[in-house]
């Protein structure tokens, strides 16, 4: 079975939306994205008060389910892989049963109605596998229409999983009675959200967390916003970026006193939460006045990739989820799914690669460069030629182009950029200002670029015959120079000719002469 490629749909049926992801599982390339849409139809539209969910509503929701259905199909997911599971809203109505059995016989799909603690925990598995987390206990928290999941974890597991009522439609139907909202409401939006936090927020005390991810889409849309107001692109991926109190509250005053004919007005924000992005902000300053939060991540990644996720785990039950577990490197594990997508040279990778980092370290005295960028190098060199999958000419800008537009899971914005930079200049002209992607780096990641390029430049030239004849490089400094010993299997001319061209950069980053010589 696990050599077989298995598609699979997740469709969440939440409060404000329902949404659905198509992925495949294939030994080798792991999970890959296939498609994703969604439908903001608010099925819980005046049923957080009634407890009934809307005839409307429902039909819209029916309709909604059968298109997600035919899109399924289309790519090649068979129904038994066919995934639905609802939350909130659908979750307390008086009438779910009738709404679950109508699902099931005009469009044949099964709804599962999952617990708050059940949705945490789905929402746990997707976001570590899209954002890393730390060795020391961190927030994690999705704010959905009619409930917020809260969960503590760290490398070792979950140490708190947490549903609370306080979702961003239930709010608004209760709390948000004007427009533009009124002081008495913030208030009293603010104790409700005070007292429902009280467990969490007493947890992480307890824990010392000092760090939050955020999924859903109010996160993403107060980051898209933030990055409008601040001049940025906000039509690209969020994944692992973060944005700041500071940033935030900057956002959170400008928009609170408008009305929502002016907030349909801001860049950023989208059309159907143009009212439900009142209370998000509220909660969301409350978050980061509770925890203590310097800035909080977004992560990509929520339920219905945790839905996904657990269910091929439970499914194949082979080596390919071992990674799945707690601790997990999902940033490597990414790093090589995105290699054999573009069907890499995995043996010439490893070895570039490992001598990359023998490189980084026998010459640590003199690139002085930190322990992260080292992790960096390693990734830039596992696929700096992943760009031959488009065309061999000019490669090395395919293969940051690759890199840059990979989703790659784990790694901050900045980290892609330093990778991508990395791996594009690993042949042909070294880093310049003139390429304006390289110049409006930050000094210190330019800096990186230059001895990471320098040292994959001449890396790849001690593997330039493909044939891994390089086995351990030893460095010693003499005045302005420097020898570096090879230990080789055979004979190394071809490296050591291939290694004299592509040395020039790095000798010009160092201010040192390079010589190499046979151990």
């Amino acid at each position: 079975m696990t050599n077989e490629k298995i598609r699979v749909a997740a469709i969440d049926l939440g409060t404000n939306s329902f949404h659905m992801i198509i992925v495949e599982e294939s030994k080798g390339k792991g999970i890959v994205e296939i498609d994703r849409v969604k439908d903001m139809l608010c099925i819980g539209k005046g049923s957080i008060s009634t407890k009934m969910l809307d005839e409307e509503a429902m039909l819209s929701g029916i309709a909604t389910l059968r298109k997600f259905l035919v899109l399924a199909t289309h790519h090649g997911v068979a129904s038994e892989n066919v995934l639905a599971f609802a939350t909130s809203a659908i979750r307390e109505a008086k009438n779910q049963g009738d709404f679950l059995r109508r699902i099931r016989e005009e469009t044949g799909i099964k709804v599962k109605v999952i617990s708050g603690r059940e949705e945490a925990e789905f929402i746990y598995y997707g976001v570590r596998n899209a954002v890393k987390i730390g060795e020391t206990p961190e927030l994690l928290f999705d704010i959905g229409g009619g409930s917020v999941e809260f969960v503590i974890a760290d490398q070792q597991g979950v140490r708190l999983l947490e549903s609370r009522k306080i979702g961003v439609a239930r709010m608004r139907e209760r709390f948000v009675l004007s427009d533009p909202i009124d002081s008495g409401d913030i208030k009293l939006l603010e104790q409700f959200f005070a007292a429902e936090m009280v467990s969490a927020v007493n947890r992480a005390a307890e824990l010392n967390v000092s760090r939050a991810i955020a999924s859903s889409g109010t996160a993403q849309n107060i980051a898209r916003m933030i990055r409008s107001v601040n001049g940025l692109e906000s039509e690209v991926s969020l994944n692992n970026s973060a944005f700041t109190r500071e940033e935030f509250l900057g956002l959170y005053h400008r928009v609170l006193p408008l009305n929502a004919v002016k907030r349909r007005k801001m860049t950023g924000l989208d059309e159907k939460r143009v009212d439900l992005i009142v209370p998000g902000l509220i909660l969301v300053d409350m978050i980061f006045r509770l925890f203590n939060l310097e800035e909080i991540v977004i992560s990509d990644y929520a339920l219905r990739e945790g839905m996904v996720l657990h269910y091929l785990r439970h499914l194949l039950e082979s080596e390919i989820h071992e990674g799945m577990i707690p601790g997990q490197d999902i940033r490597r594990e990414s790093v090589y799914e995105l290699g054999f997508r573009c069907d890499w040279n995995q043996g010439h990778a490893e070895q570039v690669a490992g001598l990359s980092l023998q490189l980084f370290d026998t010459l640590a005295a003199q690139h002085q460069l930190e322990a992260p960028y080292r992790e960096l190098l390693e990734y830039a060199s596992l696929l700096h030629n992943i760009g031959t999958f488009i065309s061999i000419s000019s490669h090395h800008k395919h293969s940051q182009y690759i890199i840059m537009n990979g989703e790659l899971r784990g790694f901050s914005p900045s980290e892609i950029e330093i990778i991508g930079h990395v791996a594009r200049y690993h042949r042909k002209s070294p880093p310049s200002e003139k390429n304006l992607a390289y110049s409006m780096l930050k000094p210190k990641h330019k800096r990186a670029v230059d001895v990471l390029s320098g040292i994959l430049r001449l890396a790849n030239g001690l593997e330039r015959g493909h044939r891994q004849n390089v086995e351990s490089i030893e460095a010693e400094e003499k005045g302005k120079g420097i020898t570096l010993y090879l230990k080789t299997r055979v004979e190394p001319e071809i490296e050591i000719w291939a290694a004299d061209q592509l040395k020039p950069w790095l000798e010009n980053v160092l201010q040192k002469k390079i010589t190499l010589a046979v151990h």
